[in-house]
């Protein structure tokens, strides 16, 4: 299996049907999400498309200024991270957090600006590097870490070629 997966989105509807593909992969199955890009690449874009397809109904916002955004469904909860604004010792905080909120199977969390973290991160964990190419245009690359996500990467590769993306 590989580790490493990369595609192009064209348009927000193919970001939209590439978010699904991952939210059908994730089913069941407990997950830290590391968003990585710059500012306007579409992290938290892309994570309102990931919850909307898990289910969550509510309005997806940036935790930029709050740090931590919380959704829940009866299936899934959703526990949405900005690390942008923090301080080593507040990001430290963060990451102890991290193991717990991963350790059930209906937990997702989701960390934006997870190149801040100084690399102390779980060793189980996806990550997302989103790149900015046009206005609509973005490139992906999903990057496994553990075995648990490299089963994940390897049932969005399938979902994905299902899709008409």
């Amino acid at each position: 299996m590989k580790d490493e997966f990369k595609i192009i989105s064209k348009s927000p509807d193919e970001t939209d049907k590439i978010a699904k593909a991952l939210a059908d992969a994730l089913k069941d199955k407990g997950i830290l999400i590391c968003l990585y890009g710059d500012i306007g690449a579409g992290k938290t874009t892309f994570t309102k498309f990931l919850a909307k397809n898990l289910g969550i109904k509510e309005k997806v916002t940036s935790p930029s200024f709050v740090i931590l955004n919380e959704y829940h469904t009866d299936k899934i909860n959703l526990y949405h991270f900005d690390l942008y604004r923090l301080e080593e010792e507040g990001i430290n905080t963060i990451l102890d957090e991290l193991h717990e909120y991963t350790e059930n199977d209906n937990s997702i969390a989701l960390i934006e600006w997870a190149e801040f973290s100084s690399g102390d991160l779980p060793d189980e964990r996806l990550g997302i590097k989103i790149k900015y190419l046009e206005e609509t245009e973005r490139e992906f690359i999903f990057r496994s870490y553990g075995n648990k996500c490299q089963e994940i990467l390897y049932d969005f590769e399938k979902n994905l070629s299902k899709s008409e993306l």
